[in-house]
């Protein structure tokens, strides 16, 4: 067999366009692209506004059954299927979140896609990009500094400083930063108090950006962010503070998407990025918006596994956004249903029939789940050297058994040549006008019923429990008419349980609802369930280990 090539050297071998001539294909003329040096650029808002009259585009959602070690290949197989649809003639743009810092350095990797179905400048896209972190942290960190700064100068607004809910955040895993004192050395440093440390990726700001439709609208969400209760628990906001206008600054830039290309030349729009394990896990609404105004087909991802990233691109992102997905797909490998079935990791090259179809109870569950939606699915098995015939046979019996079809997708290794048959499946269900999208519970329901919902029917868990304070903070919110927002849930990707150890598909566990949040700004609860973090911390062996500059100062490492 040849020598396969890493992702990084297949990125760095890119016969990459001009971004100016991407543009062009999908109707951006030259002047309302901003560009960052010759591959990447922004879109501008004025474009954004003048084509809102255009007919939408089909969306196609891809998501995924839960994450293993063994790999599964969500964001390769969503930039594999963009390729995939524009090679059988369809207009075709994919959209997906930026990377965190964090897991670049940590354990997870980059969020470029892989093999001959990524989107470049990888290095680029998996660092500093566009400056898009950079401009939510600080615009977060600035709110922050004008609440100790309130605070210390008389707190007029008269904030109980035990009650500040407002934490601070970086893009990067650090657990030492999880639960800090600030304000110490005297008085001239303020009024010493207990607060904490989140990644980027799980800030409010960045919900926001990634749920706002427009400037006007960033500016009224940010402003609507509790920030504090004073002793009556009364909310304090963030334009009480008066920081909502110097935070859209801040954000002016960042709130314009990232228009970049696939290794095949075809238009990505790559914008925001919260987690799914602990935000909302889906990419801007303003990119996939835009995006359907300029394509037939506009292929997005939601994060992790179906039963956190489609859940909430369905329950959040599509009802906040009034969007009606066409179609869905559900991306699975041999070598995760056997990790399902019992196999370790380093016996997952050799084949095991049975550890396939075992944990194909995974793959049946967010089958099940993605039905709940009326949304149509197809199966997307994404390719391994190691896979044998009978095991795919074996994946592609199972699905077909629950009235659906398995599609063998060989894009890594040959790009859209290798995932023509999915991307006619796509064009098939999309087309046939089956999807009956609805949410999973209406708005009007307690928040603490559709926590439940959520439990029962998408975890399959026997209930949620919560503490007093917990469901007595939740019918607070209620009272004070927030009892209509979705839910966020923030829960390990790793099991439909809480613990992540607990593979394949367990019933009748409950989900321990650890503490709420409530996100007036971005419009949702977080529900922390079991012991997920809202700041991770590094591995034993990080990947940063491993990154450096070799000696044509070319990065080596980061994939």
């Amino acid at each position: 067999m040849a020598e396969v090539k890493s992702d990084i050297e297949i990125a760095r071998g890119a016969r990459k366009k001009q971004i100016q001539e991407i543009g062009q294909k999908i109707g951006i003329p030259t002047e309302h692209l901003l560009p960052y040096g010759h591959d990447k650029a922004k879109i501008s808002a004025e474009f954004i506004k003048s084509v809102k009259g255009n007919k939408d585009g089909k969306l196609i959602l891809v998501t995924a059954i839960n994450p293993t070690p063994a790999g599964e290949g969500k964001t390769t197989t969503t930039v594999g299927l963009g390729d995939g649809l524009n090679r059988i003639g369809k207009k075709a743009i994919v959209c997906i979140r930026e990377a965190s810092l964090g897991p670049n350095f940590g354990v997870k990797g980059g969020a470029a896609g892989g093999g001959y179905a990524q989107v470049v400048p990888m290095e680029d896209m998996n660092l500093h990009f566009t400056g898009d972190f950079h401009a939510i942290t600080t615009a977060h960190n600035l709110l922050s500094a004008l609440i100790d700064n309130h605070i210390y100068w008389g707190n007029e607004l008269g904030i109980d400083t035990r009650r500040v809910v407002w934490r601070r955040v970086m893009d990067m895993n650090d657990r030492a930063l999880r639960e800090i004192i600030c304000s110490l050395g005297g008085v001239a440093n303020g009024f010493p108090r207990e607060a904490g440390f989140d990644i980027t990726v799980a800030s409010e700001v960045m919900a926001i950006l990634c749920l706002s439709t427009d400037l006007k609208d960033l500016e009224k969400r940010l402003g609507d962010i509790i920030v504090a209760y004073r002793r009556d628990k009364s909310p304090v906001y963030a334009r009480d503070l008066k920081a909502d206008g110097a935070m859209a600054v801040l954000l002016k830039d960042a709130m314009q998407p990232n228009l970049v290309q696939t290794l095949e030349n075809n238009p990505a729009f790559v914008h925001g990025g919260p987690f799914a394990n602990i935000a909302h896990g889906c990419n801007s609404v303003v990119a996939t918006t835009t995006a359907l105004k300029l394509a037939d087909y506009v292929v997005t991802e939601a994060g992790f596994g179906a039963d956190l990233g489609a859940e909430k691109f369905f329950d959040i992102k599509c009802r906040k956004a009034g969007l009606k997905p066409a179609a869905a797909v559900i991306v699975a490998t041999v070598r995760a249903m056997k990790m399902n079935g019992g196999v370790k990791k380093e016996d997952l090259g050799k084949e095991n029939v049975e550890a396939v179809k075992k944990g194909c109870a995974n793959l049946g569950r967010h089958i099940e789940n993605i039905r709940q939606f009326g949304v149509p699915a197809v199966v997307a098995i994404n390719h391994f050297y190691s896979d044998t015939d009978a095991e795919i046979q074996a994946m592609k019996d199972y699905v077909a058994s629950m009235g659906e079809e398995a599609i063998l997708c060989k894009h890594w290794a040959h790009g859209s040549a290798g995932i023509e048959d999915l991307a006619n499946k796509v064009v098939a269900l999309a087309e046939s006008g089956a999807s009956q999208f609805a949410p999973l519970y209406p708005d009007a329901m307690p928040l603490f019923e559709k926590i439940n919902t959520i439990v029962q029917r998408i975890y399959r868990g026997s209930e949620a429990i919560a503490d007093k304070s917990v469901r007595d903070q939740l019918k607070a919110w209620e009272d004070a008419g927030y009892g209509n927002l979705p839910v966020c849930m923030a829960k390990t990707q790793y099991s439909f349980s809480t613990d992540p150890n607990l593979r394949g598909a367990p019933t009748g566990h409950t989900v321990p609802v650890r503490e709420v949040r409530l996100s007036a700004g971005a419009g949702f609860v977080v529900i922390i369930c079991g012991e997920v973090m809202t700041m991770p911390g590094l591995p034993k062996a990080p990947s940063s280990e491993k990154i450096f500059l070799n000696e044509a100062g070319q990065i080596e490492g980061l994939f």
